[in-house]
């Protein structure tokens, strides 16, 4: 006793000369470093996502009772005794190191060891352990026992990249601290002094033994009777997996979704504070997104088309949520998302912006002609001449006839009507981010947009005007649950309605009996097929009311495609083969009628 009183009392007049250590009363505010997590639309895990620290915090009476005696037992028996540090643990391994000459024995307590990993270095020295020591006096003046327990519970390193009991509990044996039963709690309180090297991943057997000296103990201290431990020692263990750094169930979505999120609150936020995050996307529709794209490649190979790529886009018009995102072909190849940051030319695919200008001018409607003639403008030193695919020209033609059969000329002609100022500012309202130059040409798509752009602008289409910010995020929630983010849509009416129907009724004739007939469903579909003049990039783009889908092929080198590649010939199956399947079981909807809503 009085050897006790003596270190105690040396080390109370030690923590004179440490007034430049940590001030623990810090950790009142302190949120330690938590996984995040996506799930797809109905709950289902896709991701986890963390930087160092994969660890899930759980309060005190969230982890199980055998685990909580079970690391007292192994760990720091009279934890409930002490004031942070054990005077009689602290003077035998004083001897101890004393007689050998160097470090043989430690005497640190739960609460030294908690500050040692929140505030000091591992280093195994003199000055440390009586920092250490100082440190766990401070902390126990300022919080209650169990709020320390707590606190170190949840930091506690225990391998594989696990911190904290949660997270080390569903890596080893797929369930919930507060599930676990006493044989399981003293495997898991066996490898805290070593935990890589006790692992049951890595040595079943020494895992075993760790946890017989566990329960011999706990069952010396009277926590448990000699047949419990008996029980458990016997009780046979179903292992889980690692948990830390597994790969995305659905990459070409999380990564999307990260990336939003980065932009919004910040890597770092993302990375350490423990998100909730509802994705727009259902797995099991993705799944078969992505299995479309990959059909169609082998089979677009098999009939002598070679691209390197396809990307598909998906939007619910009624929502504006994104319901699948395919950035190319096999991730595994390209990590690249074609869908979302590919700036591909959409050629005539930007055509019904320009004939929604047209007509929400109120100088035109879908059966108004055009003349289809020869026309050249001044564009710089030089003049353009627009000419259309076959080279020929059809004179007076309806404005529903021209976007059908997909006319360049009477694009061009109703650009330079309409005002090429007033294209770009509708394709702002449509929610176009990607630079737009004013050039001439600019109604043929000479442009660079992405694939998810497309099927958002069309989306706005489909609802006759009807537009909420395109997303692929429900809700984001902290991880007890407050709402950091809500993405409920709010739509608003940024198009007119009678001009938006009337696309709507021109862009059906294009399946119906235009360039894209391939496209044909059975039900009432619109769209729009687009070809660069190189060939480089193919497209269609096209929706029914419950649903908007962008399709692009081409290279990632901008190799053009062989001659005769059009976005009716060969992309428009595709789109037909997605809608297909994806819309088995849903009920057959029409559009609104331009004569439902007050012309301008």
């Amino acid at each position: 006793m009085l050897t006790s009183s003596v270190v105690a009392g040396g080390l109370v007049g030690l923590a004179v000369s440490f007034r430049n250590l940590p001030d623990v009363r810090v950790l009142r505010n302190y949120i330690p470093a938590e996984t995040t997590y996506l799930y797809d639309i109905n709950g289902t895990l896709l991701y986890s996502l963390h930087d160092e620290a994969n660890r899930d915090v759980v309060t005190l009476n969230d982890i199980s009772p055998d685990l909580k005696r079970a690391v007292l037992a192994i760990e720091d028996s009279h934890f409930f005794q002490h004031r942070g540090i054990n005077p009689t643990s602290v003077a035998r391994a004083f001897l101890s190191n004393l007689e050998e000459g160097r470090t043989v024995e430690g005497a640190s307590t739960l609460t030294m060891q908690l500050v040692k990993n929140l505030f000091l270095t591992p280093d195994r020295t003199v000055s440390r352990k009586l920092a250490e020591a100082v440190l766990a006096m401070r902390l126990e003046q300022i919080f209650e026992k169990d709020q320390v327990f707590e606190m170190y519970l949840n930091q506690v390193y225990w391998g594989h990249n696990s911190y904290g009991a949660e997270t080390a509990s569903r890596s080893y044996f797929n369930k919930s601290a507060s599930d676990l039963t006493l044989a399981e709690a003293a495997m898991m309180a066996g490898l805290i002094q070593a935990p890589e090297d006790y692992s049951p991943f890595v040595d079943y057997q020494l895992a075993k033994e760790r946890q017989a000296l566990v329960l011999m103990r706990m069952r010396q201290l009277g926590w448990i009777s000699s047949a419990e431990e008996a029980a458990a020692r016997s009780q046979p263990i179903t292992l889980g997996q690692v948990t830390s750094f597994q790969t995305s169930r659905s990459p070409y979505v999380t990564e999307a979704v990260v990336q939003e999120l980065s932009d919004r609150f910040g890597s770092d936020e993302l990375l350490r504070g423990g998100m909730r995050i509802q994705t727009t996307v259902d797995l099991e529709f993705q799944a078969m997104a992505e299995q479309v794209v990959r059909d169609n490649h082998r089979r677009l190979q098999a009939q002598g088309l070679y691209p390197d790529q396809i990307a598909l886009a998906a939007v619910d018009p009624r929502t504006h949520y994104v319901k699948a995102i395919v950035g190319g072909v096999d991730y595994a190849q390209s990590q690249y998302n074609r869908a979302t940051q590919a700036l591909r030319q959409p050629g005539s695919a930007f055509k019904p912006i320009v004939y929604y200008a047209a007509l929400a001018s109120g100088k035109y409607g879908p059966d108004s002609t055009i003349n289809d003639s020869p026309v050249s403008y001044p564009d710089g030193n030089s003049l353009y001449s627009p000419r259309n695919y076959d080279g020929t020209f059809a004179g007076n033609i309806s404005l529903r006839q021209a976007l059908a059969v997909s006319r360049n000329v009477p694009a061009v002609k109703l650009g330079q009507e309409v005002g090429i100022n007033r294209v770009i500012e509708i394709s702002r309202i449509l929610g176009i981010s990607s630079p737009i130059e004013p050039v001439t040409s600019l109604p043929l798509g000479s442009v660079d947009l992405t694939p998810l752009e497309m099927a958002a602008a069309y989306a706005t289409f489909a609802s006759n005007g009807w537009q909420s910010e395109t997303t692929l995020i429900v809700q984001v929630t902290d991880s007890s649950g407050n709402v950091l983010l809500d993405n409920t849509p709010r739509p608003q009416l940024v198009l007119d309605p009678w001009a938006a129907a009337s696309l709507n009724s021109m862009l059906r004739s294009v399946i119906d009996s235009g360039t894209g007939t391939a496209a044909r469903l059975d039900r009432p579909a619109a769209g729009k097929t687009g070809t660069t003049s190189s060939e480089r990039d193919i497209w269609f783009v096209g929706y029914v009311p419950q649903l908007s889908v962008a399709v692009w092929i081409g290279n990632d080198d901008y190799r053009p495609l062989w001659g005769g590649a059009t976005g009716g010939s060969f992309v428009a199956p595709i789109w037909r083969d997605f809608m297909l399947k994806a819309l088995q079981g849903e009920p057959v909807e029409n559009f609104r009628p331009a004569t439902d809503f007050v012309r301008p």
